[in-house]
């Protein structure tokens, strides 16, 4: 399994907007690509700002080219998404997964 990691930030305002985004289109979004496995959203808020990492869960590296695209380590973030934020991690990073407890 591939984890991949994604960070973006958000004002305080924001954040509760960006974070429904997420949870009602974004993730549930990616359910559709073959190889998905889930996804967990972190939260970390800021004084002044609001941090939140993705992680998602593909069976393996073409199921995530399958939901990046070929230069599979580009962010892919949608324009609303991108109205919201206020920087992000152009690119993301990946791992494999050699352990996970549930």
């Amino acid at each position: 399994m591939i984890t991949r990691i994604w960070h973006g930030w958000t004002n305080l305002e924001n954040a509760p907007k960006y974070e429904e985004l997420l949870r009602s289109e974004v993730l549930p979004g990616i359910h559709r690509i073959k190889g998905f496995q889930g996804a967990h959203l972190l939260r970390r808020d800021g004084t002044d700002e609001v941090e939140l990492v993705t992680l998602t869960y593909f069976e393996s590296l073409a199921d995530v080219k399958e939901f990046a695209g070929p230069d599979y380590t580009l962010a892919v973030v949608p324009p609303e998404a991108r109205k919201l934020l206020s920087h992000f991690d152009g690119r993301s990073e990946h791992y494999e997964t050699i352990l996970k407890i549930d």
